[in-house]
């Protein structure tokens, strides 16, 4: 098993060891999703009404808000990893994949953050 074997000169060398973390995060932000969505979708199924009132009222309570502010981390988080999986694939000069993956990070931290701001208006203040 030392450097003189095959094996031993390969190993290493291979692949960056981030695969199976990156994958696995994809798969714990998509069953996240899931459980909030199912949450979200039940949650709004057995409201009396949609008015405005009724959905800010619904939000303003601590469960829903929360739920709702996993949602956003959560999805922003699924989007980002599955959209620089692409990126990676597909853009194979280094120059232009880093400013791919910066604005991809800036858009979904920034759309990530103005979610959960809107979700924190809501449910701390209930005005729209």
């Amino acid at each position: 098993m030392g450097n003189g074997t095959s094996i031993g000169r390969v190993r290493g060398l291979g692949a960056a060891g981030h695969g199976p973390h990156h994958w696995l995060m994809q798969r714990f932000t998509a069953v996240g999703n899931l459980v909030t969505m199912l949450f979200l979708l039940v949650s709004l199924a057995l409201l009396p009404n949609y008015s405005f009132a009724t959905v800010t009222q619904w939000i303003g309570q601590p469960i829903p808000a929360v739920a709702m502010a996993l949602l956003v981390i959560s999805v922003f988080w699924h989007a980002r990893l599955g959209l620089q999986v692409l990126i990676e694939d597909y853009l194979h000069e280094h120059g232009s994949k880093f400013g791919a993956v910066l604005a991809l990070n800036l858009a979904t931290f920034a759309g990530g953050a103005f979610g959960l701001f809107c979700i924190a208006r809501l449910a701390l203040t209930g005005a729209a």
